[in-house]
């Protein structure tokens, strides 16, 4: 069955008139009646009843009109689909996180996207930053945010804003209360740190800033997940100080 006449006899069953109709499809007369009539002999049923000056469907040409209808339907439906997804509007992204960036610009840019783009479904996948450039350079991972310094070559990256240092302590700390803490009053702190198998770049930035003040953090626990990490501190098993300026998106070039 040739789609086109399914757009003839739908029109024509709307206009119930061949000179409207062929007017709204933009042929003549001729090749409308010789389609209808294709089709009607193709089916074996009269789906129009027609004289010079009247057109009507009967029964069977009712029915036939909402099945056609559907059809037309689903065939614009898929056309829509089809470019939508050659644009890059629909489809199934992978995206990398590291936990931390939940308190982050993460949700934002996910909801952002998610109005631009309704046709296309997020999934957020949590990795360390290393998982994360690992997943992304074998293809396992459309993009990522993560927490490093620089990234592959074969990778491009955005960085996000800047964040400021943070120290977080157990609540009853004696410095807790206070609104800045010095590092030098940090020197003989035990410290809760990431482990550097997943975020060297996090770790290297924590202990150059130590360094460079003339300080060696003692680190006492080394955990893989942010939460398990603010968890330690607030059971009292160590200080964290942390930052997150060098936290960007990639994804493969």
């Amino acid at each position: 069955m040739k789609l086109h006449f399914l757009r003839y006899f739908t029109v024509l069953a709307e206009e119930l008139h061949f000179g409207r109709a062929a007017g709204r499809l933009a042929i003549t007369q001729p090749p409308l009646s010789s389609a209808i009539k294709a089709l009607e002999e193709e089916l074996g049923v009269q789906l129009l009843l027609r004289s010079s000056k009247h057109v009507e469907l009967t029964p069977a040409g009712a029915a036939f009109l909402e099945e056609a209808r559907q059809i037309l339907e689903r065939v614009e439906r898929a056309g829509s689909v089809a470019k939508a997804v050659a644009k890059g509007m629909r489809g199934r992204l992978d995206i990398g996180m590291t936990g931390s960036q939940l308190y982050r610009e993460l949700p934002r840019v996910v909801r952002d996207f998610a109005v631009a783009a309704p046709g296309i479904e997020v999934v957020l996948r949590e990795l360390s930053t290393t998982e994360q450039l690992e997943a992304l350079l074998h293809g396992q991972l459309h993009a990522g945010f993560l927490n490093a310094a620089t990234v592959p070559p074969q990778l491009a990256s955005l960085a996000l804003a800047d964040d400021e240092f943070v120290l977080c302590l157990p609540q009853d700390h004696p410095r807790a209360k206070q609104a800045r803490v010095q590092l030098k009053d940090l020197a003989e702190e035990s410290f809760v740190m990431f482990s550097r198998e997943v975020s060297p770049a996090n770790y290297d930035n924590v202990i150059a800033i130590f360094s460079r003040a003339g300080i060696h953090p003692r680190t006492v626990h080394a955990a893989r997940q942010w939460l398990t990490i603010v968890a330690m501190v607030a059971q009292g098993l160590g200080c964290r100080w942390c930052r997150a300026r060098w936290a960007a998106r990639a994804w493969p070039a």
